[in-house]
């Protein structure tokens, strides 16, 4: 026995849902065809439009006129589907182009019409609604992300102006000799222009030269195909900016960019081999040993060279009172590589979400330059071009990421900030502007032991 149902709608929701036009008063649905009548020969453009979206919807389309009346005409739609269940619905609605009159439904079958968002779905898809639906939700909160992480950038960078302005204002009373105008400032803005800029050149080539970052964890699958090694750009514009604006003269600057260097030459052997290979890069015991050859390397090179120090002394470690300086002595070396591993490997754990390595580096490093002003002014310019620099990779590494800075990017960062403190023997500054990566490095260590 078929059940029966009377349901009642508006002409206008139907005109909604982009099927019945304006002009049509009369419809009836049959086992296999659907006719409608119109008043007008007006109408014939809607009729052409909607023998159009008949044929859309799996329809055959037969066009008869009719001698009702002079200007009058009928189309009929033969629907030729899996389902040949018999149903007939009668709409009337009264001849006004404005008027909203009532429709009745009266269906032989269970069938619903199809409201204005399901367009046409048939009863049985409500998984591909539902998928529908979701992938839609999915979307606006990308696009939010996307929202949420450019203002982030441009809070981040509105932040560090100020900041570098401010002391760049003050300097004179930090440092009791005479800085040039926009001491902090211009190399920052320097390295953000440039590194910026070239980062939209960059981008493009990476991804023709197939230089993909290769993710097995099914979390961040969405990040496959996505260039990585973006330290090959950023991190030597902010090494020129800052030994240009020191037209080459500064020992200090020239140490640490080769600290630099050298640890994104690790990196960057790690990215290749995981990239070119399809591994995991370097097993973790050789580029341990790389890096703890290196922090030797750098250590001798410190020792041995004569540089600003805090009170003219190499050894000494200013810390927080009561503890004051304490003298190393011997064990200094030992502190720079310890300090130069860890903060490289800090940055590299921390390299895990879009933009959180980039940021939290540019915070760091315009810390350490407040910090060694007073100190060695030259080192200071190296971490404000290498903020810059961070920053500037930022417009490409935000949300959702166009490229990855990689371990050869991650590494630098690291062993510049080491670079820094051990230069200066601000090891204490390092471990409060640098917290993150810090706590990063002790996490994995404890994941390690347990």
């Amino acid at each position: 026995m078929q059940s029966h149902a009377l349901c009642t709608t508006s002409s206008r929701n139907l005109n909604h849902i982009g099927f019945l036009p304006h002009n049509f008063c009369y419809l009836r649905i049959g086992t296999s065809r659907v006719s409608f009548e119109c008043r007008s020969l007006a109408s014939c453009v809607d009729c052409k439009l909607l023998e159009s979206r008949a044929r859309g919807h799996g329809f055959r389309v037969r066009r008869r006129v009719c001698a009702m009346d002079d200007d009058s005409f009928g189309v009929s739609f033969d629907h030729w589907g899996d389902d040949d269940r018999p149903g007939e619905y009668m709409f009337s609605s009264s001849e006004g182009e404005d008027s909203d009159g009532d429709i009745y439904l009266q269906p032989f079958t269970d069938i619903d019409l199809p409201t204005s968002k399901e367009r046409f779905l048939p009863s049985d898809d409500s998984i591909t609604v539902t998928a529908h639906r979701l992938a839609t939700l999915g979307s606006s909160r990308k696009k939010k992300r996307t929202i949420h992480g450019f203002w982030n950038n441009v809070g981040l960078m509105l932040f560090s102006i100020f900041v570098l302005l401010l002391v760049d204002q003050c300097a004179w009373r930090i440092v009791r000799l005479p800085l040039a105008p926009f001491h902090l400032m211009r190399p920052f803005l320097i390295s953000v222009v440039s590194v910026s800029c070239v980062g939209y050149i960059c981008v493009p080539l990476f991804r023709m030269f197939k230089l993909r970052s290769i993710v097995r964890n099914r979390r961040h699958s969405s990040k496959r195909g996505t260039p990585t090694m973006g330290g090959l750009y950023f991190v030597p514009i902010g090494l020129l900016v800052a030994e240009a604006v020191l037209h080459f003269s500064s020992i200090e600057v020239s140490g640490a960019a080769a600290a630099t260097l050298a640890f994104a030459a690790i990196g960057l052997l790690d990215d290749f081999m995981g990239i070119g290979y399809k591994k995991d890069g370097l097993p973790v015991w050789i580029r341990v040993l790389l890096e703890i050859a290196i922090g030797a390397w750098f250590s001798y090179w410190l020792w041995t060279t004569k540089i600003s120090t805090p009170y003219n002394m190499k050894t000494v470690v200013p810390l927080p009172a009561p503890l004051g300086r304490v003298c190393l002595g011997k064990l200094y070396p030992v502190l720079t590589s310890f300090c130069l591993v860890s903060m490289a490997n800090g940055v590299n754990f921390t390299d895990g979400l879009d933009g959180l390595a980039a940021g939290t580096a540019a915070l760091a490093f315009i810390g350490m330059s407040i910090v060694v002003l007073p100190i060695c002014s030259d080192l200071s310019i190296f971490g404000a071009s290498m903020a810059g620099a961070c920053v500037g990779f930022l417009f490409q590494n935000q949300y959702k990421a166009s490229i990855f800075m990689g371990d050869t990017g991650s590494l630098a960062l690291g062993g510049a900030l080491a670079a820094m403190a051990s230069c200066t023997g601000m090891f204490f500054p390092l471990f409060i502007s640098s917290g993150i990566f810090v706590l990063e490095a002790l996490s994995v260590i404890i994941q390690v032991l347990n």
